[in-house]
């Protein structure tokens, strides 16, 4: 795993609010960003998160598509145990103990904000032009987010957050 980054960096989940809400993590507390089943997304959990950045929580496949709040991670990548048990959705007969493909993060619950932070005001935000959640086929359920962002989409949802 990489050493950890001399700044606190800054991400973004997509979950689907029938799967996994910010309502579900903030009663849980705690929980682990497991079942990532795309390359990309896996070398940023295994590589990049550290224990301490920000994560803006993202209701994708819902109405509205917002971001509802903020979580933090408090566990840095770790193997996927779900890959290797053959009873859940994101088993991977391919993956092995002993050289896992497949990382989680653990994220633990900041705030909610009060209203969510709509897609369209987003888009309607030129400080956000460049953010990877607004570009055309973005889907990656794990994202990037730089400071500016960061900073701007927290004073739009007038969240007063610390992360530790």
């Amino acid at each position: 795993m990489a050493a950890r980054k001399s700044a606190r960096r800054f991400w973004l989940v997509r979950s689907e609010p029938d799967v996994y809400s910010i309502d579900d993590l903030a009663r849980d507390g705690v929980t682990c960003w497991d079942g990532v089943r795309n390359y990309q997304a896996r070398n940023t959990l295994r590589d990049d998160m550290s224990v301490g950045d920000g994560v803006l929580f993202y209701h994708s496949n819902a109405k509205p598509l917002a971001i509802v709040g903020v979580a933090r991670v408090s566990r840095a990548g770790y193997p996927d145990h779900t890959a290797w048990d053959p009873k859940t959705k994101y088993h991977d007969p391919k993956s092995d103990p002993s050289s896992p493909t497949w990382y989680m993060v653990d994220i633990e619950f900041v705030a909610r904000f009060d209203e969510p932070l709509c897609r369209d005001q987003l888009l309607d935000e030129p400080e956000l032009a460049g953010m990877a959640l607004l570009q055309k086929a973005s889907r990656l359920s794990v994202q990037p987010v730089t400071p500016d962002e960061w900073s701007r989409v927290l004073k739009m949802a007038g969240a007063r957050v610390k992360l530790g």
